[in-house]
């Protein structure tokens, strides 16, 4: 009898093998695609269902809704699973999804568009050139106090009303998420947050890469978070000009910053300072990412009213979604 391995919401292995197969067309790649949307929906209706419960009693703590919340993203992975060796199991979405993808691939004409469509010939497309034409990233202004913030950055773009999204993955982008995704995956595993989140909030703070303080010998400081160099910090620093707001209106300041050895040292920070400080118990666990978001901004970890919800725009945004699956 063959069986098939538990899946485990901590095993980062399953979307990077997702990738490989995509990168290389096989088949397979669609239907763990279509596995995976049927766990999260699986996922948000536990979530739901959770919601609807009264939350009264003595159990009712942010230590028993943490683990209720991983306990969903695990039933989710398992149900969406559950069935045949084929994975022909759950509710049947993930078939449906696969049987409708493979259809369409199978229908489509040469240029990509379904039989019989479109009514009149497309135009010639013309290629981009993307040492000409950069694809524009988002970015932010300052987080978090009294231990946070970052350094100015370009405006951002991904999610705004009227600006263009990415049809395609940056290569700055993507090699962004490839850089902090195993790294991201194990705060994920300390702080019960989804690898995507952490990774969408390390975009927000340096624009993708590109507004990381620096030391003043010009090496990189790997400060994925804005994280300031209070009176505590005993390690090295690197300076950056940040913009900060005071009673909502903006101003340039020169802060100091804690400087790491590595991304991974960075993240460790990030989630030490996250589950050892209780202002941010709320947002331990949190699998919606409004709520995770907003939970951040309402411990008081950017000083920026539209944190929030540029955090949300880029966890939910194409660039991210790209930059995962390139």
């Amino acid at each position: 009898m063959i069986t098939t391995p538990t899946p485990s919401i901590f095993d980062g292995s399953q979307l990077a093998a997702i990738k490989r197969q995509t990168r290389s067309n096989d088949p397979a790649a669609l239907k763990a695609a279509a596995q995976q949307f049927e766990a999260l929906f699986l996922q948000m209706v536990l979530k739901s269902m959770r919601e609807a419960t009264p939350k009264d009693g003595l159990f009712d703590n942010d230590q028993t809704r943490l683990y209720e919340s991983l306990l969903d993203q695990q039933m989710g992975q398992v149900l969406a699973r559950r069935g045949g060796a084929d994975g022909s199991g759950g509710l049947g979405l993930a078939a449906l999804i696969e049987s409708q993808l493979s259809r369409n691939a199978a229908n489509a004409d040469p240029q990509g568009f379904p039989a019989g469509l479109p009514l009149s010939a497309p135009a010639s497309p013309r290629a981009l050139d993307p040492a000409r034409a950069p694809v524009p990233l988002p970015a932010t202004t300052s987080p978090a106090l009294p231990m946070s913030t970052v350094p100015a950055a370009p405006p951002a773009t991904d999610g705004v009303p009227g600006a263009a999204k990415p049809a395609t993955p940056s290569p700055t982008a993507a090699g962004f998420v490839d850089a902090i995704w195993a790294d991201a995956a194990q705060a994920s595993r300390a702080t019960g947050i989804p690898t995507q989140f952490i990774v969408a909030q390390a975009a927000l703070e340096t624009g993708w890469g590109r507004s990381e303080p620096r030391r003043a010998d010009g090496r990189p400081s790997y400060n994925l978070f804005g994280i300031k160099a209070g009176r505590n910090w005993n390690g090295d620093v690197a300076e950056a000009v940040t913009t900060e707001y005071v009673e909502g209106v903006a101003q340039q300041k020169v802060e100091r910053f804690r400087a790491y050895g590595s991304y991974g040292e960075a993240m460790r920070d990030y989630a030490s300072l996250l589950t050892s400080n209780p202002r941010y118990a709320g947002v331990l666990g949190a699998t919606d990412a409004a709520a995770f978001a907003r939970g951040l901004q309402r411990a008081g970890y950017a000083t920026d009213p539209a944190y929030a919800d540029k955090l949300t725009r880029i966890i939910g945004g194409q660039a991210l979604a790209s930059a995962i699956l390139a």
